[in-house]
């Protein structure tokens, strides 16, 4: 049995779930890299065999004497890293996989990594992932038949599971606050009735629609997530009229983050009185005064303005909004981390409230709509649904999800059975069948009905 040397470059949340899998088979010997040792350390203690070394991406030497003692490189650090380590290994003509959308950056080596005979596997994680998966496994059914896919609809979400949704905002963070806040700036494109639509980062939450998702116990809303209108392309459905790729959170949440937007609180510019350095204590009530420009710190005064400011009083979700702000303390004396900006504060106190508990799970929704015209001229709709729970005192749904998915496709690439070379996505039965039936001996897979 050969040796097969696998170098992990990053050790947050859903590396352990990839790890997990990898380390089932022997020949696999697993190195865990990180910039900060202890975190590498702290990963490969879980996994008896796997070695942690320390590595800084930005050190170019280090990154490529690493990957070229690899046989294939799992790269699970931030996005804009991808490109580093895919010229390692084109050099030294060693695999990438990676659960990150491929950037421009990350393509321009599509060429050199064919050339070098490599394949460099991306979006193989949740969304993108195992929404692509089953998206193409559909789509090509229906084109074999001879159909037509006229709609695309798939949303997903990353949520606590519904007895553990107890705030305000039916949210927790399992990563970065600052990062979920400031994607609800970003512009949704997607296509509508023959139609591109645009909405931006101030309306998105008020685009918000409820979702008819089959399943009455989950009152989820959606809206859209950036730009959908080139799936057209990469699925190969010319003939699709609408094609929408959108998130999910439970009902109430957009509301609360609209009136959050109108007050200022996703605002990344620096504020004087807001500085890191202040050595007097700031509360949340004075600088919801001084948001509101007013010198009352009342409670009363406070929500008074917020109702007034935020037009709440025909707004159905009144109550629930300004019982999240009570909560979050903005009403009271409660204190405030200054960190500069408004968002960086304010995500302070997110953080700080809102991180699942020790004996709390998380939940993955994911489904996929499909509007089709079958080849004798009859429409038909089917859903491919996902629903997953985390495992108290095991891996978050996420974190499973998203791991679980690149660990297959390492070592189906280890296995010689994923052969394609370039920098690649699920986007063929040829890759996506083998991945779709290993992620389903492991319990992850899509429910798919013709209603």
């Amino acid at each position: 049995m050969v040796d097969k040397k696998i170098l992990l470059l990053g050790s947050g949340f859903v590396a352990a779930p990839c790890v997990d899998y990898l380390v089932r088979r022997p020949e696999n010997k697993v190195t865990i890299a990180s910039r900060r040792l202890a975190n590498a350390q702290a990963l490969s203690n879980q996994f008896p065999g796997t070695v942690a070394v320390s590595c800084d991406i930005n050190d170019e030497e280090a990154i490529e004497k690493l990957v070229s003692e690899h046989d294939i490189a799992i790269s699970l650090i931030p996005y804009i890293h991808h490109a580093k380590v895919i010229k390692a290994a084109v050099k030294h003509k060693k695999h990438v996989v990676t659960t990150s959308y491929i950037s421009p950056a990350m393509l321009e080596y599509d060429q050199a990594a064919k050339d070098a005979g490599i394949t460099v596997m991306n979006e193989i994680g949740l969304d993108p992932g195992i929404d692509h998966l089953y998206a193409i496994k559909t789509i090509e059914e229906v084109h074999n038949e001879g159909g037509k896919l006229k709609e695309f609809i798939s949303f997903c979400g990353g949520l606590p599971a519904p007895e553990d949704s107890n705030n305000p905002f039916g949210y927790k963070f399992s990563w970065s606050a600052r990062g979920v806040l400031l994607a609800l700036k970003n512009t949704a494109r997607y296509l509508e009735k023959g139609k591109v639509v645009e909405v931006s980062g101030t309306a998105l939450m008020d685009s918000a629609k409820k979702l008819n998702t089959g399943y009455p116990g989950f009152a989820f809303v959606g809206y859209g997530n950036r730009d959908s209108t080139h799936y057209d392309e990469r699925y190969h459905i010319p003939e699709a009229e609408t094609i929408i790729r959108g998130t999910i959170r439970y009902d109430g949440f957009c509301q609360f983050v609209k009136v959050l937007i109108t007050l200022g609180f996703l605002s990344e510019e620096e504020e004087a009185y807001l500085d890191a350095n202040a050595q007097d204590n700031i509360t949340w009530n004075q600088i919801l005064a001084k948001i509101l420009n007013i010198h009352d710190t009342s409670a009363e005064a406070l929500q008074a303005a917020v109702i007034q400011k935020c037009d709440l009083d025909h707004n159905d979700h009144k109550a629930q909004i300004l019982d999240g702000m009570r909560w979050l303390g903005f009403f009271s004396n409660a204190q405030a981390q200054r960190r500069g900006t408004l968002l960086d504060t304010f995500c302070a106190t997110l953080e700080e409230k809102m991180q699942y508990g020790e004996n709390e799970r998380d939940l993955v929704f994911l489904q996929h709509r499909f509007e089709i015209e079958l080849k004798d001229g009859r429409h038909q709709t089917r859903t491919s649904t996902l629903v997953e729970y985390g495992k108290v005192g095991g891996f978050t749904a996420m974190a499973k999800t998203v791991g679980v998915p690149c660990g297959i496709a390492t070592q189906l690439i280890l296995d010689n059975q994923l052969t394609a070379t370039g920098v690649l996505a699920p986007m063929s039965h040829a890759i996506n069948q083998p991945i779709i039936e290993l992620l389903e001996q492991e319990g992850i897979g899509m429910v798919e009905r013709i209603l």
